[in-house]
């Protein structure tokens, strides 16, 4: 298999993991604190992560790579899953996935600015129609949107697409599994110590389905996603690989239908079919 399939591959098995991350912080917000949330999954993860580390006897980033993995922390470590979790204390699960429209083109735009890549000028002609399909959804709303949840969500896209070229970047010489566990033990000695800070009082509230939640994002969202989702970004490109997050929102709106029984409104199919539309144009010509 060439390193191109290869790259699309892995890309979408990360997809495919990621596709669960909202609807399970969505679960895990009802019972526990949004800031909690973030710092526990994080710092699980880490755990994690070390172990790998230690395990397979990982070699250790120069100081120059330090910077490139901070801004990976910030980007998916911290600053996406604090995000999302306060955004989906005020808007559905369905609502803020079709968000994730707009992650292909943040994650293109740092591609360009921290990689080095050079999509075609079709590419972006695509990538913007299919992100004004996303826009022109939240503008338009509906009964659980709410303004303050739709910026934590944009803010969100800007910091993930960051985070996601940024460690695409550094797995070319590292690797995929090593950044994103380096990212984490990196944000450890932060987020560990917030998490004890912000324990909730009793635990006797927090349901199983709210531990369960808090199991996948910490596990799948935070640390196996990112071993497919970073290697295929380095193998296939961060661009052209990026749009798969595009079939997120579809797998997504099911599971949050499916497991929530949330509703999935014909706006929302109608903003993401047209997202995933130009998207499969902008792939045509990411290269």
């Amino acid at each position: 298999m060439d390193r191109m399939a290869s790259g699309w591959i892995n890309g979408l098995i990360g997809v495919l993991i990621f596709a669960g991350s909202l609807p399970a912080t969505r679960v895990a917000v009802m019972d526990l604190d949004p800031v909690f949330l973030t710092c526990a999954r994080a710092s699980i993860a880490a755990v994690a992560g070390w172990a790998l580390l230690w395990l397979l006897r990982a070699r250790r980033p120069s100081p120059a790579d330090l910077p490139a993995l901070a801004v990976t922390a910030l980007g998916v470590v911290v600053g996406f899953p604090l995000l999302t979790a306060l955004a989906l204390r005020e808007v559905s699960s369905a609502h803020s996935i079709v968000f994730l429209g707009l992650l292909p083109l943040g994650t293109a735009i740092f591609a360009v600015l921290r990689a080095g890549e050079r999509p075609r000028p079709a590419f972006w002609v695509f990538a913007l129609l299919g992100s004004l399909c996303v826009a022109g959804y939240a503008l338009r709303g509906g009964v659980e949107a709410s303004a303050r949840g739709n910026l934590l969500m944009l803010g969100a896209i800007v910091v993930c697409g960051l985070g996601y070229a940024e460690g695409a970047r550094l797995s070319r010489r590292l690797g995929g599994w090593q950044v994103i566990s380096w990212a984490l033990v990196l944000a450890l000695p932060v987020m560990l110590p917030l998490g004890l800070l912000s324990l909730p009082e009793s635990f006797a509230r927090v349901g199983a389905p709210a531990w369960l939640g808090l199991a996948y994002v910490s596990l799948f969202s935070m640390l196996i996603g990112f071993v497919f989702w970073y290697r295929g970004l380095a193998q296939g490109g961060i661009a052209a690989v990026g749009q798969l997050q595009l079939l997120q929102p579809f797998l997504g709106l099911a599971l949050a239908a499916l497991l929530l029984h949330e509703t999935v409104s014909w706006g929302m199919l109608a903003g993401t079919l047209g997202a995933v539309a130009c998207v499969a144009g902008a792939r045509r010509f990411a290269n």
